[in-house]
């Protein structure tokens, strides 16, 4: 038996979408042989859908499935995508989408899509940090590669470690990024997001992420965890940010204390998988 999936990606943040109304056993199986590189598609995650069109706006329920299995609450490129494919499925241009981090209404503008992120929470207990700690500031992890690195630890939908430095590939990320995102200190593990600022206000950036268990192209909770942390830390007090993780540029805006998240997103190829694992015979149309 076989799905329809699409490929999507948000500056490089890559998914393959496939509607939830598809029979797919084992989704966790299904994604870690999908996102492999080498026998599957390739993807930062698979994307299932149910798309609600009765309503208005229209509303899709957004499931992320993670290379290594596992799920993930919120994604900000994934959403956008989303909100993309449920758009061109209804000709709206605005989309409702429940995530398990609550529900997010995106404007979809052709191939830009801007996605409400919610309200950020530096609060030990949602991040979640470690019981025994009472500030956001975690000082002095020390990565695999000997590097020690000032993180903040921020939830903008999963858990993210900031740190700030001179230039973002000045650092092994690789290298660091592992012991930081096991780190006792999160229970649950981190994503572990670099940001260095730019001439022109904005802050490059570059993540590791919890669940590919790499380094992606972008990643929008990453960027919006670089937002809200330089405005903490008073590196800016800019009402919108850019923020430019390899895969272009994404911005983050803030109002009333939450935020948005706008970028690119395209629509790259489309064709059928096994709905069990080994999804290794790839048709493209």
């Amino acid at each position: 038996m076989t799905v329809g999936y699409e490929k999507y990606h948000g500056t490089g943040n890559d998914f393959v979408v496939v509607d939830a109304d598809e029979y797919v056993p084992d989704r966790a199986a299904f994604a870690r042989e999908v996102c492999d590189p080498t026998e599957g598609v390739g993807a930062d995650g698979v994307l299932f859908l149910a798309l609600e069109p009765q309503f208005s706006p229209p509303r899709a329920v957004m499931t992320l499935v993670q290379p290594d299995g596992s799920t993930a609450a919120m994604c900000g490129n994934g959403a956008r995508c989303a909100a993309r494919w449920a758009a061109e499925r209804t000709g709206a241009d605005a989309v409702m989408l429940d995530t398990q981090a609550g529900t997010r209404r995106a404007e979809v503008r052709e191939e830009t899509v801007t996605i409400e992120m919610g309200r950020a929470s530096f609060a030990p207990e949602d991040v979640p940090l470690a019981p025994d700690r009472d500030d956001p500031l975690v000082e002095a992890v020390v990565g695999d590669g000997g590097s020690d690195l000032d993180v903040t630890a921020v939830n903008t939908g999963v858990p993210h470690a900031v740190a700030f430095v001179d230039d973002v590939d000045g650092v092994d990320l690789g290298a660091v990024a592992p012991a930081i995102r096991h780190a006792e200190v999160f229970p649950e593990g981190a994503n572990v997001t670099l940001a260095a600022p730019r001439s022109d206000g904005g802050f490059d950036q570059r993540t590791f992420e919890r669940g590919v268990e790499g380094e992606t192209r972008s990643c929008g909770t990453g960027a919006v965890a670089i937002g809200v942390v330089a405005r903490r830390l008073g590196f800016t007090d800019d009402e919108s940010v850019g923020v430019f993780p390899p895969g272009g540029r994404l911005d983050v805006r803030f109002r009333d204390g939450r935020t948005t998240l706008t970028g690119p997103t395209a629509r790259e190829f489309a064709g059928e998988l096994a709905s069990t694992p080994e999804p290794r015979r790839i048709r493209h149309v």
